[in-house]
């Protein structure tokens, strides 16, 4: 029996292994998918989503929408229109300068060229070339810094080299005379965008500020709006009245831009964008790049102007001609009921409103650096705090893709696309020839 044993103990590998060569090799098992990489926990605290902000900020780009240093370099006492004297090497009595361009991760600007709406000595178009000058002059002081651009694709590029992409914003169409020709010379030095209006109501256009005209756009500002989605300049909607915001979205087959503008749901001002226009910006891929001027973004600073307006009106109806007793008691309603600030919150709060109401491609940031008078949000004191903005955001939850748009993705692709219409409506028809005067008939004098 053991020697029986032994035999089928050893004969039984030699079965098993004929057993295996006459049968099919079993398949090999594909290796597991290497895990995901777990996704990093939103920061929680303000100091590590400033830190995140700052490294989101380093790799896209942020596009500011406007900035009013050309017209603050042209004003400055004693180095009035000097771009030397007004050195941005140096720390400057206002919010912008290299060291501040650097620590807010500026990636790209609209610098704005500024002018008033109401000047009485000379016309519009020789202050226009001179904001002009001055911002291309600064833009050419500073090649460490900034770099002039004329396409989305130039911003794009000069981020990469870490550099200020540098294009150029005129504030009000009032300086183009009522002449398409203007308008396209214009163009040609740089200008890529143009606010329909500034705070003055023009022959073809009404303004937010002043009193209405014309119901929106005259058929000349409409020929406006049809010139420059050919040209591939931005139609900026800040300033105008609501009937010009929707005249526009009605005719322009580019996306439309606020360069500085909030919401008006939240903060009641005419400067700001309804809702009703919120809604209607998906479909065209316009963007609202929000102000940070504080009385168009702080209800409650809000609040206070317009009681103190109305006290205001109380004063001069009760003491009548004595401007002196009116301001006496002004003053003291003023010490009595101090002024609140706006906030870095407040602005989040309008970034929040218009991504929720129209969407998250249709936000950006237009701050008004150096074009604010008032003291502005807390927070938000100059340029090195843009971080702080989207630290804000990211504690609220936004995420990264999300935040990319808001900084820059945004305003960019709404250029690329008007580069895109302009190119096709140059291949269909040549620059206008129409006039105000054939269009709308005699052309009021203005101003």
């Amino acid at each position: 029996m053991a020697v029986a044993v032994a035999l089928v103990a050893v004969a039984a590998p030699a079965v098993a292994a004929h057993a295996q060569r006459g049968a099919k090799a079993a398949p090999k098992q594909a290796p597991k998918p290497a895990a995901k990489p777990a996704a990093k926990a939103p920061p929680r605290d303000r100091a590590a989503a400033r830190a995140h902000a700052v490294e989101l900020l380093t790799a896209s780009p942020l596009v500011d929408g406007h900035n009013d240093l050309p017209w603050t370099i042209r004003e400055q006492k004693g180095m009035e229109r000097d771009v030397d004297a007004y050195d941005l090497r140096k720390k400057t009595p206002h919010q912008t300068d290299l060291a501040r361009v650097r620590s807010g991760k500026l990636g790209g600007q609209f610098w704005s060229v500024y002018i008033p709406g109401d000047i009485k000595d000379s016309g519009f178009a020789r202050v226009q070339l001179e904001q002009i000058d001055i911002a291309r002059r600064m833009i050419a002081k500073y090649p460490e810094t900034f770099v002039a651009a004329n396409t989305a694709a130039d911003m794009r590029a000069a981020f990469k080299q870490h550099k200020v992409g540098s294009m150029l914003g005129m504030e009000g169409g009032h300086a183009i005379e009522n002449s398409l020709g203007a308008l396209r010379a214009y163009y040609d030095l740089g200008v890529r965008y143009m606010t329909l209006t500034h705070n003055v109501t023009l022959d073809w256009a009404d303004a937010a500020n002043d009193a209405a005209k014309h119901g929106g756009l005259t058929n000349f500002g409409r020929e406006v709006v049809r010139e420059m989605n050919r040209l591939g300049m931005l139609v900026d909607l800040s300033h105008v009245s609501p009937a010009v915001m929707s005249h526009a979205l009605n005719i322009s087959e580019a996306p439309v831009m606020y360069s500085h503008s909030s919401a008006r749901a939240i903060v009641d001002h005419p400067r700001n964008v309804p809702d009703s226009i919120l809604t209607r910006l998906p479909k065209n891929g316009g963007v609202v790049m929000v102000n940070f001027y504080p009385v168009f973004d702080s209800p409650s600073l809000r609040a206070h102007g317009l009681a103190r307006d109305r006290q205001q009106v109380a004063l001069r109806q009760r003491l009548g001609a004595d401007t002196a007793a009116v301001n006496r008691e002004l003053r003291a309603w003023d010490a009595a009921n101090v002024a609140p600030r706006a906030t870095l919150a407040d602005v989040a709060n309008m970034i929040d409103h218009i991504r929720n109401v129209a969407s998250a491609d249709n936000v950006g940031i237009g701050s008004d650096y150096d074009g604010v008078d008032d003291e502005l949000p807390i927070g938000l004191e100059d340029l090195s705090n843009y971080p702080d903005l989207f630290a804000e955001l990211i504690l609220r939850g936004w995420n990264d893709t999300d935040l990319k748009k808001l900084a820059g993705e945004n305003i960019l692709r709404a250029l690329e696309k008007a580069e895109q219409v302009a190119k096709r409506l140059q291949r269909e028809r040549g620059p206008s020839t129409k006039t105000i005067e054939e269009l709308d008939g005699k052309p009021r004098i203005h101003p």
